[in-house]
């Protein structure tokens, strides 16, 4: 790593529900992303982790949390009814932002998100709800269209990343930039399919996130 980064596990309460969440912490971040997992996945998803270690090298705090408890996890895994519940997974993430906002050490920092598949539609619909503190949204492999009502809501720039294998997904994608008013890009990364396990292909939606959250999270310096 490029500078000290510290792991600490905390629990973010919505209501009764208590959620596992790891923040990681460089020296001195300029912001917080928090990370919104998709579909059947969790906070220890390899690939998110991947991405968050990256964004962590570039001066960025990230919190990456569990959005279905255990018990619910538990009933998931069999009944699938939770991971789609697309309502539940977005008031998690905006519990996540208020829990920040609570912070000492977080509470002055912008917030951006980085939702992956239908992680990215309970990121929008948290940066919709959250639109004075939410600064920015990165979505990889995602289902934004499953943000319906929520999508002209979003005032935060939203940059969208799809791999250049995945068409019905970069369908999907497009249709739902044609229903939001923010800055919207679509990036389609070459050779890359959902999952975006081909090699340097994850590597690309790093560079890409950073990029973005460097242009819209990070406060302009006094000249």
């Amino acid at each position: 790593m490029s500078q000290t980064t510290t792991l600490r596990s905390v629990e973010i309460p919505d209501g009764r529900a208590r959620l596992n969440a790891d923040l990681r912490m460089p020296e001195h971040p300029f912001a917080l992303v928090i990370f919104a997992h998709g579909s059947g996945s969790s906070r220890l998803s390899a690939r998110n982790r991947q991405v968050a270690e990256a964004l962590d090298d570039a001066g960025l705090a990230t919190l990456l949390l569990d959005l279905l408890t255990r018990e619910e996890e538990s009933v998931d895994q069999f009944t699938r009814e939770f991971r789609f519940d697309i309502q539940r997974l977005g008031r998690r993430v905006i519990a996540a932002a208020d829990w920040a906002i609570e912070q000492p050490d977080l509470r002055t920092l912008p917030i951006g998100y980085f939702g992956a598949s239908t992680g990215a539609a309970a990121a929008l619909i948290a940066a919709a709800e959250r639109p004075g503190r939410s600064r920015a949204v990165v979505s990889r492999g995602g289902r934004p269209d499953l943000a319906a009502g929520a999508l002209p809501l979003v005032q935060a720039p939203t940059l969208l990343i799809v791999g250049g294998n995945d068409a019905p997904v970069v369908e999907l994608n497009e249709e739902a930039m044609q229903q939001m008013r923010a800055p919207t890009l679509l990036e389609i990364v070459p050779g890359a399919t959902h999952l975006f396990e081909e090699p340097g292909t994850l590597e690309q939606v790093s560079r890409l996130a950073i990029d973005w959250f460097e242009t819209h999270l990070r406060r302009p310096t006094s000249k």
